[in-house]
């Protein structure tokens, strides 16, 4: 072949081999936890962030002001995310229920690796254990979402390892960034599904210095760690798209930042101090309510995407677009057939330009005892047994209830909600009965009702140790919110056993307790209680039961037999500590009296 004929065949060979490269564009999926609507620069509504990585890929992207989730609620979003399905439809609705519905699922990572893409993860899973990450198609798993050991199959240097426990010592949020740079070098050759689930801003607050000194000024200390999370992501966005650059894979790369539902605000955002349950610091500015609503506060959150040369840069669409997308999506651009049970759309169309239209006609949620639909600009909501009907495109900030001002109207988005709702497993509007903690919330941010005033200053006990879930406090021990339970840890001399308190009680003499937990060590663990008159604990007046070491919660069922009321209650825990799940009280007819429920 003479050199022309070289030249010629190569520029042939080259170019068919980026052709075939840009076929499968490599996808990114980045989320975000407890991350409110207004906590990205580039929205234009707060004025203290730091995000400069963020927003550049709005600049260079789509700026999506009406992107939702499916859930407000990390475990039901993240099914819902990651099958491409509505979570109602196959049972996993909330928090805490089985996952057996999510493990018949086929993933994003599943349906691409048949399509030649190799998988991966970092993050915050919370579907399951993390040793089962890799049965759901993610080959490459880094999975950390605390500081503390987590559970990964390859290394941050980019190598192979034995599947099991890591222990990096970076911030969590570090080791997120590093792990989908070493991924994507990794990978760099073929094309490429990661998911990078950041534990962030979402409690316990655990900013490093590094992040914290770049807020100063005077602002609330949880507004403060809020901020300095978020800009710890943001640095670990810029790695990642330098990552990218270095491989020569930015043009051919699709990513997706998106928040998992709204920020907890509590209806008060308390400061309180030490970082655990409450407040995250982030805001839902202008939207109303907060996570664990299907107000806009709880399901409408930062949604941005970015394809460099493929999708123009420096729009900002306003049709509605949801979660379950990013899996259509996927599909689409991995050359996969259309799958008719997927429930979102590929959006590079509508991004384009190539297809005027709205996405989507209708969404749709249901939220135990909560159900809502958006058609257009109309949304209609139902909280137990009210119902709000909401003008979006004149008021996102759902002040005004315009139920009774357009009955027709609602009453047909409502039998559209009804016609879905029968799809669903199970079926109906409801799976449960509305909390009196949601109750008061859609007094509040629906109804405009005053909330009660909380204080917001510590216990004043003189021990220094703060309250957990607002009403329990450790004693020889620390406490700590996780992802699935209050995790408490002795603190102190060895001897001294570690236990929980809570007060300002009055539950009958004859009542049952029931705990969820699971010990880290075999040992005793029970309950002591306090009746009115009483100054001290009497020492007859404790129940104690065995705890096996198990990796798995046990339930446990303690009877308290008191002579009075029961007013104050320890519960005592195993030496090496415990993590609980939950804490309940019921009397002799099996009716709960009181209960907690600890995890993220």
């Amino acid at each position: 072949m003479n050199s022309s004929g070289s030249v010629f065949f190569s520029s042939v060979m080259l170019f068919c081999s980026i052709s075939a490269a840009t076929d499968k564009p490599n996808i990114i999926v980045i989320y975000t936890d407890d991350h409110g609507y207004s906590d990205m620069a580039c929205q234009g509504i707060q004025e203290d962030l730091k995000t400069p990585n963020i927003d550049a890929l709005a600049a260079g992207g789509v700026l999506m002001t009406s992107g939702y989730v499916t859930a407000p609620q990390c475990v039901p979003s993240r099914a819902g995310l990651l099958s491409g399905r509505s979570q109602n439809r196959f049972g996993v609705e909330s928090n805490g229920l089985p996952l057996d519905g999510f493990n018949a699922q086929q993933t994003i990572a599943e349906r691409l690796k048949t399509a030649g893409y190799a998988t991966g993860m970092t993050g915050k899973w919370h579907l399951g254990p993390a040793n089962e990450i890799a049965s759901h198609g993610f080959d490459d798993v880094y999975q950390k979402n605390a500081n503390r050991p987590g559970w990964a199959n390859f290394d941050l240097d980019g190598s192979n390892r034995e599947p099991g426990t890591e222990n990096s010592k970076l911030y969590h949020l570090d080791a997120n960034s590093a792990a989908a740079s070493a991924f994507i070098t990794r990978h760099h050759d073929k094309p490429f599904f990661f998911y990078c689930a950041y534990r962030a801003p979402h409690v316990p607050l655990d900013a490093p210095p590094k992040y914290l000194k770049r807020f100063p000024g005077k602002m609330p200390e949880r507004r403060r760690q809020a901020l300095a999370m978020i800009s710890a992501m943001d640095d670990g966005i810029g790695n990642i798209l330098s990552t990218l650059r270095k491989h020569n894979l930015e043009e051919n790369t699709l990513i997706f930042f998106i928040g998992d539902n709204g920020a907890p605000l509590k209806i008060h955002k308390l400061d309180a101090p030490g970082g655990g349950p409450g407040w995250d610091g982030s805001l839902n500015e202008p939207l109303n309510g907060e996570k664990g609503m299907l107000s806009e506060g709880g399901i409408r959150v930062p949604f941005v995407v970015y394809w460099r040369d493929r999708i123009a840069g420096g729009q900002v669409y306003d049709h509605p677009v949801i979660s379950l997308d990013v899996a259509a999506t996927a599909v689409a651009l991995a050359g996969l057939p259309d799958d008719p049970q997927l429930d979102g759309v590929n959006l590079v169309p509508y991004l384009t330009g190539k297809n005027k239209n709205a996405p989507h006609d209708t969404l749709y949620w249901r939220w135990i005892a909560q159900a809502a639909t958006r058609a257009g600009k109309w949304k209609f909501l139902r909280g137990g047994a009210r119902d709000y009907l909401y003008d979006l495109d004149n008021d996102r900030e759902e002040k005004n209830n315009l139920v009774h001002d357009h009955p027709e109207i609602a009453a047909n988005l409502k039998q559209q909600l009804n016609a879905w709702a029968a799809e669903l497993q199970p079926a109906g509007l409801q799976t449960g009965s509305m909390s009196e903690t949601w109750e008061t919330y859609y007094d509040f941010y629906l109804d405009g009702k005053p909330a009660a005033v909380r204080s917001t200053k510590p216990a004043a006990n003189g021990s220094g140790e703060s309250s957990a879930a607002t009403d329990w406090i450790a004693r020889n021990s620390t406490m700590n919110i996780g992802q699935d339970s209050l995790e408490v840890r002795p603190k102190g001399p060895k001897k001294r056993q570690p236990f929980i308190v809570t007060s300002d009680l009055l539950l009958p003499a004859e009542l049952t307790a029931i705990v969820r937990l699971r010990s880290v060590d075999a040992g005793t663990a029970g309950f002591a209680w306090r009746e009115p008159g009483q100054k001290t604990f009497a020492n007859d007046q404790t129940v104690t039961f065995d705890c096996p070491k198990s990796n798995e919660f046990q339930t446990h069922r303690v009877n308290i037999a008191a002579h009075g009321h029961v007013i104050h209650v320890r519960m005592l825990l195993p030496a090496d500590g415990a993590d609980i799940e939950s804490i309940e009280f019921q009397d002799t007819n099996g009716k709960a009296l009181k209960k907690w429920k600890f995890g993220t």
